[in-house]
């Protein structure tokens, strides 16, 4: 790998040193100074001389988003107060939100990792970075923004919403990547193609964050726009923000940087690891947090480690796309069913959009599943019956679930700036 200015040339056994000594400060951090975790670590019967080795990682007791909520207003808080130099919170909208606390190192951390992301994402800097993701307590905004200008190309901080607006900065500023959610890439895209623009913008990279998306969706935007290239990136507030990891050029799965936290995968109900290759929990260690510090946090997300080395030749771990949440988990007719298995099945035609919505809806106190998928422009009318029995079936051989499937035009399924609701509950307590 050639030499990077942000990216550190790693090997695992470095990481791995890295780590656990990371880990044994961690413990020993969290255990002087935060009540929650020295009663928890007691409860277990871990003080910080049992950490020898990562294997001692089991001995933990893990942290869960009910911890962060009874800690409300500043949960798991490890440091004095007048180390604290900024707070934010989860963009979550039922009940108290997770706010968590930075110190300054924290940021400088936060950043680091940010930078290392548009580096991975090949930007340079001369690039111009349109920003169109959440400011204000939510981390996505700033931490794009903190992160770029630390790289070192131009930040161009729209925030999201108001598409003249964004049409207007992307011919006159040409900006060269654009940071949002694909749900907002999507929606953009779709503006730019309407209004004949694609000649006059200069999108070359496109870095997604902050909802699962589907190959089919990511096809549609890169085609729209003409991209060189996009990329996956994930984060959560618990763990600084967006930055945690990106998908390399390569598109073999996630880089994450394994010397700023540990990324475990559990089986959701046992808590013990599966095998490398399986799906399960993704289950986070921080390293060098310092405000709000996360040992084992049960971030809820689904994935799994990719083993081997990557073709890019970049050394540190790879995870795959975030391939739902382990409560986003549907039970229809005593199946559980994730809406990420149904984007799955839809992948198989290429007659429909990548925009799809589940509606699940109880009629004569009998559960009926109806799924809405939008048609491409130029699917044949004449075929459209068999496409819905065809679309009907692949989704029954996938989850073992018959549904009824309606074709709808192109366009007509809502759009968002944000994350996109897939599915609709109308089942409700009763008939």
């Amino acid at each position: 790998m050639e030499q990077m200015r942000f990216i550190p040339a790693l090997g695992p056994e470095e990481i791995s040193r890295i780590q656990l000594m990371g880990l044994k400060w961690t413990i020993g951090h969290v255990y002087e100074n935060s009540p929650f975790y020295r009663q928890r670590l007691g409860e277990s019967g871990v003080e910080p001389g049992d950490i020898r080795s990562l294997d001692d990682l089991l001995k933990l007791p893990p942290t869960t988003v009910e911890d962060l909520k009874e800690g409300y207003p500043l949960p798991l808080l490890s440091v004095p107060e007048r180390d604290v130099v900024r707070i934010h919170a989860s963009s979550g909208t039922t009940g108290k939100r997770k706010i968590l606390a930075y110190t300054q190192n924290d940021i400088h951390t936060w950043k680091e990792m940010m930078a290392r992301c548009y580096e991975l994402a090949g930007l340079t800097r001369m690039d111009r970075v349109q920003i169109a993701v959440g400011y204000g307590l939510w981390t996505a905004g700033a931490g794009f923004q903190l992160g770029c200008e630390h790289f070192g190309a131009t930040a161009v901080p729209l925030g999201p919403g108001n598409l003249d607006f964004h049409l207007q900065f992307l011919t006159d500023m040409q900006s060269t990547c654009l940071c949002s959610t694909a749900s907002m890439a999507l929606l953009l895209a779709e503006q730019i193609q309407k209004h004949d623009l694609k000649d006059k913008i200069s999108l070359r990279r496109l870095i997604f964050g902050a909802e699962p998306h589907t190959p089919k969706m990511r096809r549609q935007i890169e085609d729209i726009l003409g991209l060189e290239d996009s990329f996956d990136i994930p984060g959560m507030t618990e763990v600084y923000g967006p930055g945690t990891g990106l998908e390399c050029s390569a598109h073999r799965g996630m880089h994450y940087w394994a010397d700023k936290f540990i990324l475990e995968v559990l089986d959701p109900e046992t808590l013990t690891p599966v095998e490398p290759g399986e799906v399960g929990e993704m289950v986070i260690t921080t390293l060098c947090k310092e405000a709000a510090p996360l040992i084992r946090y049960r971030t809820r997300d689904l994935t799994r480690i990719i083993p081997g080395e990557c073709p890019c030749g970049v050394p540190f771990p790879r995870h795959d796309r975030i391939l739902g949440r382990s409560d986003d988990m549907i039970i229809f007719r005593g199946v559980n069913i994730y809406p990420g298995q149904i984007a799955d099945a839809l992948e198989n035609f290429p007659e429909t959009s990548s925009e799809y919505q589940i509606r699940l809806v109880r009629e004569k106190g009998v559960e009926r599943m109806h799924i809405n998928v939008e048609r491409k422009e130029n699917a044949a009318p004449a075929e459209e019956e068999d496409l819905k029995q065809a679309i009907s079936h692949k989704i029954r051989q996938k989850i073992f679930i018959r549904s009824e499937v309606d074709l709808v035009n192109p366009g007509e399924l809502p759009r968002t700036c944000g994350n996109t609701k897939r599915v609709l509950d109308e089942r409700g307590e009763t008939d």
